[in-house]
């Protein structure tokens, strides 16, 4: 979640600075909706002359709004602080190998008016019709920001390159030109996804996690304590290209021997004796379907498949030492195949296999890129910068 293209003024230290108390409070306010002012100082070490500030101060900008809360005992009435439900929204949008998605969220992050539709893959295309869906889909609300998942390393520059979707660096920026002053942040999807069940989903809880999704090849985050390992240069988590694979056959990454190509779409068309398919996820979904109903041939395709997957799984085990593996895409219907267990299990070292790492469906399911984008944007705009930005502008 590094990289990221921003529009207008950087803003003075001091500027910022004057907000970082009341994104601490918000912070609280996403993670606890229902607090109350004295449970929000307590947790803070806030008086409460500076909570009564601070949640006026967010209230008239309309980030929270307040109800009275049951009086419990003696004591004065006190309220409790929730997500304005008419407040600042993000864009959340979700790119992916053969459509794309936007939505809209507010601070409690949920996704809504989700519109989609299928690009051709050329980059200026996909651009220019995410730009006008992002302007339609703003029109009317308070944008503070827009989160972008894109399926493919996403560098500090705000370059996106997706070697599977032929794109060489494309910036993605124009996204955002419509909306004058509202900040773009760029991740990877897998990630994004990653961190969407670190905070409300399967790994929600965990101090490390692995997050694992299978789409046209394989990618994932490793999350601590909820936040993504990024790398040196923001762009860890690049599972997929890990050497788990037959060394002699090449990747469009240009390395030999990924693991992504054994376990995707491509891989289950090389198994059936089926031609390199156009769209690998579309094809994998359809073997899926025929091998839940009982095709012999597409039952031993996924189980060669979700053998690969979980082997890799045990490697990784090994490496993180995880609470627990979290998987979405078609790697949940994966591991639903005969393959995946043993070859899970037969992987790990001896001592491991009395208690496993336990391996868990994505609780988001497909909405987990989109539901990570909104939380990317939400981080920026309750930033003291963002804050600071949307609520107080530099003067010209």
């Amino acid at each position: 979640m590094s990289a990221s293209t921003e529009t207008g003024r950087e803003p003075g230290r001091a500027r910022v600075d004057r907000w970082r108390t009341k994104a601490e409070v918000l912070g609280e306010v996403r993670r606890r909706p229902g607090l109350t002012r004295v449970e929000l100082a307590r947790r803070l070490g806030l008086s409460s002359a500076s909570v009564t500030e601070t949640v006026t101060r967010l209230r008239d900008a309309g980030w929270i709004c307040e109800h009275r809360a049951p009086v419990q005992g003696r004591g004065r009435p006190t309220t409790t602080l929730e997500p304005a439900p008419d407040g600042p929204r993000v864009v959340a949008v979700d790119v992916r190998h053969e459509d794309w998605r936007v939505g809209l969220a507010g601070l409690d992050g949920r996704v809504t008016e989700v519109s989609s539709a299928r690009h051709d893959r050329d980059p200026g295309h996909v651009a220019a019709a995410l730009r006008t869906a992002v302007a339609d889909l703003a029109a009317g609300h308070r944008t503070v920001a827009v989160g972008l998942a894109a399926p493919a390393p996403v560098s500090a520059d705000g370059l996106v390159r997706a070697t599977e979707l032929a794109w060489d660096a494309v910036d993605l920026g124009p996204v955002v030109d419509a909306l004058e002053g509202v900040p773009l942040r760029l991740g990877n999807d897998a990630t994004l996804a990653g961190v969407a069940e670190a905070r409300t989903g399967a790994a929600a809880g965990a101090a490390t996690a692995v997050f694992l999704t299978v789409e046209v090849g394989l990618g994932g985050a490793l999350l601590l304590d909820g936040l993504p390992h990024l790398g040196a240069h923001g762009q860890a988590g690049e599972y997929g290209h890990l050497p788990f694979g037959d060394p002699a056959r090449p990747c469009s990454c240009g390395a030999r021997g990924c693991w992504g190509p054994e376990v995707d779409g491509r891989a289950l068309a090389r198994r059936l004796g089926d031609p390199e398919p156009g769209d690998p996820r579309s094809y994998a979904v359809a073997v899926l379907e025929r091998a839940a109903g009982g095709d012999p041939a597409a039952v031993d395709a996924v189980c060669g498949a979700a053998a690969a997957l979980g082997r890799g799984i045990a490697g990784l085990v090994h490496v993180h030492d995880p609470d627990v593996v979290v998987l979405g895409g078609l790697a949940r219907g994966l591991r639903a195949a005969p393959g995946f267990e043993e070859a899970y299990v037969r992987g790990l070292m001896a001592f491991r296999r009395d208690d496993p790492v336990p391996v868990l469906d994505a609780l988001h399911g497909d909405d987990g890129a989109l539901y990570g984008a909104a939380a990317l944007a939400l981080d920026h705009a309750t930033s003291p910068e963002g804050l600071a930005d949307s609520c107080e502008p530099s003067p010209a």
